[in-house]
């Protein structure tokens, strides 16, 4: 049986994994991989390859990293491979619509949440921040418009209380791979269905300004709670606390019994080694992991041994405009 040809496009370590995956599959040939190009990375601004490139020269296949796509020297070159399929898997921008029709096989996606919720680039932060209950992988079609094209598999895994936008990355990583290579049989004995999407319920997950990343006190503990998770470990979420910029890193929603009333973002006991904050609602947030400004990351155990606790109880987290 002759291998089908693939062109590969991907750029962090989510799509990695489904990388793998193609290059040991036995009916496919992954004949290009297409990535971003390398950026400096660190306090250092050391040039640093994509992971998906890593990958691919480790497997001596050819890469590409045009910094657009479109029109480029590389999408020549592209097109005059033939694949038989192109498909993506976050690779961070869009693919020109000649470059999508041209393969036998169409061009497909391994995209990171349940469509027709959270098109756009960051579906995994927001099902965490949004509280979704689930999230999953969807195998589609690509088209000109972002993440809108038919979906041909859909698989779901549900967000336990303690993920975060890391181990949901890794989660997902695996079950893109499983999926898609579940899938591509189908796809290639041309057997699958294709389903549009419902229109109605379409949802956005679009890149996450900094203004997003602070924390508003006034929500409750479990929306906080889910903020912190859906930002962790990157971008991160952050307050302020005497003028000061603060990361908070680690913390969960609690049950406080207090007969008192706290203006949201209060400091109003120490209790297990955490901060106890007010929320909205007369709610309470445990802080047990934070990062005060030009500091390293430390847990709050820490923090106390050289700090009295009276002299943060009363403290006010503030949110700032």
């Amino acid at each position: 049986m002759q291998k089908k040809k693939v062109i590969f496009m991907g750029t962090p370590d989510f799509s990695v994994s489904v990388l793998e995956g193609l290059i040991n599959h036995n009916e496919v040939e992954v004949i290009a991989a297409v990535t971003q190009p390398d950026r400096p990375v660190g306090r250092k601004r050391v040039l640093t390859a994509p992971p998906v490139k890593q990958l691919a020269e480790a497997h001596n296949i050819p890469v590409y990293q045009p910094e657009k796509l479109g029109g480029s020297e590389e999408m020549t070159t592209l097109l005059g491979l033939e694949a038989d399929i192109l498909i993506t898997a976050a690779y961070g921008q869009f693919v020109p619509t000649r470059l999508l029709n041209a393969p036998r096989y169409g061009a497909i996606n391994v995209h990171a949440s349940l469509l027709p919720k959270y098109r756009g680039g960051a579906p995994i932060h927001y099902a965490i921040w949004k509280g979704e209950q689930e999230t999953g992988v969807s195998i589609m079609y690509m088209v000109k418009e972002m993440d809108a094209g038919d979906v041909l598999a859909q698989r779901a895994i549900p967000i336990e209380k303690t993920d975060d936008v890391g181990s949901m990355f890794d989660k997902l990583a695996v079950l893109g791979r499983e999926l898609l290579l579940d899938t591509l049989p189908a796809i290639f004995a041309e057997e699958i269905v294709a389903v549009p999407q419902e229109k109605s319920l379409v949802t956005f997950s679009p890149t996450i300004s900094k203004e997003e990343e602070q924390l508003n006190w006034q929500q409750t503990s479990i929306e906080i709670d889910q903020h912190v998770r859906g930002f962790r470990p990157f971008p991160s979420t952050y307050t302020w606390l005497d003028e000061q910029r603060v990361k908070i890193w680690q913390g969960k929603d609690i049950d406080f019994v207090t007969e008192k009333s706290f203006e949201p973002g209060t400091v109003v006991a120490v209790q297990d080694k955490q901060l106890i904050v007010a929320c909205g609602e007369k709610t309470y947030y445990a802080i047990s992991e934070w990062q005060e400004s030009g500091k390293k990351r430390m847990t709050i155990e820490t923090y106390l041994i050289g700090n009295a606790e009276d002299d943060i109880i009363g403290k006010q987290f503030a949110y700032k405009i």
